[in-house]
Formats: C-alpha cells, sequence, structure tokens
C-alpha cells in the first residue's frame, strides 16, 4: 500500500516518535521524567549514571523529537515531558517487557526438562 501524499508527512513524524525511544538510555531519561513534573539535568546524571556529553547527545534527540522540553533558570537547566501522554506507551512497553519474561521463563524451563540428546558416536 502506498502512502498518498498528505500521509507521507503524518507517518515520517509517527516513525520520528519512535527514532526517539530507539535507544534504552532515551528510554530510561523518559522514564525517570514520567514519574516527576520536571527534574534538573544533574539529578538525570546521578540516575543514568551516563557522562555528561552522552547525556546532552540523548537529550538533544528527544529534544528533536519533541518528546521533552528543557528550561534554563540561571545555571540549572530543567527537563520534563513534552507531552505527558508519552508516559503512556512506556507503560504499555513495561507491560509487555514483562508478559515476554514471563514467555521466556517458562519456555526456558521447558527447554530443561526436554529429553537429552545422546553424543554423537
Amino acid at each position: 500500500m502506498a502512502f498518498g501524499a498528505d500521509e507521507r508527512p503524518l507517518y515520517e513524524i509517527k516513525a520520528n516518535l519512535f527514532k526517539g525511544l530507539a535507544h534504552p538510555y532515551r528510554i530510561r531519561v523518559l522514564e525517570i521524567l514520567a514519574g516527576v513534573q520536571e527534574t534538573p539535568v544533574s539529578a538525570l546524571l546521578t540516575e543514568t549514571g551516563l557522562e555528561a556529553s552522552h547525556l546532552s547527545a540523548h537529550l538533544a534527540v528527544l529534544r528533536r523529537y519533541g518528546l521533552v522540553v528543557s528550561e534554563r533558570r540561571a545555571s540549572v537547566v530543567y527537563y520534563r515531558l513534552a507531552f505527558p501522554q508519552v508516559a503512556e506507551p512506556l507503560q504499555v512497553a513495561r507491560t509487555l517487557l514483562g508478559e515476554l519474561l514471563q514467555d521466556s521463563q517458562r519456555h526456558q524451563a521447558s527447554a530443561l526438562s526436554l529429553p537429552e540428546i545422546a553424543p554423537a558416536r
């Protein structure tokens, strides 16, 4: 199915949202921000354990894709989610992760109960 000329930009914007989510540290930053109204960069550095330059690069990606906004007050930069709804897909992903891990554990237990394979002669 081809995109119509009017649809393509909308799908590109949607894809960019997923690009913003496409790194474990960016997801972690968003999860931290989902639990607070706003937080200073220093708290994000502490929570993620990242070097300042790496955190800065991830925050730049999140800002570029419209997932977070920042505000400088004196010498401190604060971050918050651009939209509170950003927390919703994070929660869905967390629930799915739990289910995937449960299935993985079930499969692992099943695999351990399989009969042994005789060594090649």
